[in-house]
Formats: structure tokens, C-alpha cells, sequence
């Protein structure tokens, strides 16, 4: 690349790491894996810089790598968390979880336990503020897919959240 275009992709860089770092994490659920996988579509976009002829379509496409990143990452079986029957610590005495409410936090928490493709959909479409033609566009599937992944991304979100209310409300 030329100077010129290693200074727009800086630039370019500069303006977007933030907001794509932010999209990775509510992606995959962790500020590290999150770093790589923003470095991940970052580096795939300074391999494509040249090429891109619409600066225009940079945003979908630095997205669409960023998504499809998250769902190769979760495919590898070295990701694979294997859930049990026990808790790895005790619960602390005096801990009200009558008192909890739900943050943010336990969206998030809840979102990692959706599917990856139906996680994806939901980032874009209720994080990222995304509508359906632009979600399908960054995830390279129909408009169709995107509203039944979103159906049932909400539908797998809703009952997570309301299994964690469940038992909430089983330990007071």
C-alpha cells in the first residue's frame, strides 16, 4: 500500500476501533476475545484496503468479517465451555439476589447463551441499530433468515432470562 492509503486506513482505524470493539464483545461475552477478533476483521480489511472501491461499503464489510470471525471462533471446540451441575464457588452469605435487578450485565450474560448465528443477528439488529436488509447484507444470508433468526434469537434470550428469574425467585 501507499502512503496515502495506509494514512486513510489509520484514520479509518482510529475512528472505528472503538464502537468495533464494542460490537465483538457483545458478540462473544469477553474483552479479550473481543480484542482478537476486532484485530481479526481489522486485519482482514488492511489485506483488502486497495480493493475496496466504495469507502462507503467499509462499515458492512469490516462488520460482516467481525460476525463471521465470531462464528468460525465459537465453531472451534477449544471454545466449547462445558457446563455442570455445580457451581465453581459458594454463594456468598448475606447475598440478596432478591434484591437484584436486571443490569446489563445479565443481558449479557443471557446473550452468550443464545446460539452464535442468533446471537449475531441480535447485536446487529437491536445493538448496532441495524435494519433487516443490512443485517442480512453484513451476515451474507436472506432478509427472510435474519427475521427468523431474530424471532428466534428473542424467543431462546427470553427464555434464558426467565429461566434466571426461575431461580432467582427459588433461592429467596
Amino acid at each position: 500500500m501507499n502512503q496515502r492509503d495506509e494514512q486513510e486506513f489509520a484514520e479509518y482505524f482510529a475512528a472505528k476501533r472503538d464502537s468495533v470493539r464494542r460490537t465483538a464483545y457483545m458478540l462473544c461475552g469477553d474483552w479479550h476475545r473481543a480484542d482478537d477478533l476486532a484485530q481479526t476483521a481489522f486485519v482482514a480489511l488492511h489485506r483488502r484496503w486497495k480493493k475496496i472501491r466504495e469507502r462507503a461499503a467499509t462499515d458492512a464489510y469490516l462488520r460482516k468479517t467481525l460476525v463471521r470471525a465470531a462464528i468460525d471462533e465459537s465453531r472451534r471446540p477449544w471454545r466449547r465451555e462445558w457446563q455442570t451441575e455445580e457451581l465453581p464457588e459458594p454463594p456468598q452469605d448475606g447475598f440478596d439476589l432478591g434484591e437484584q435487578v436486571v443490569t446489563r450485565e445479565d443481558l449479557l450474560a443471557a446473550l452468550r447463551e443464545v446460539p452464535p448465528k442468533q446471537r449475531a443477528v441480535l447485536v446487529l439488529r437491536f445493538f448496532e441499530g441495524l435494519d433487516v436488509g443490512a443485517a442480512a447484507n453484513a451476515l451474507g444470508c436472506s432478509e427472510g433468515n435474519v427475521k427468523s433468526q431474530t424471532a428466534r434469537g428473542l424467543a431462546n434470550l427470553r427464555q434464558v432470562m426467565e429461566k434466571e428469574e426461575v431461580a432467582r425467585d427459588g433461592r429467596e
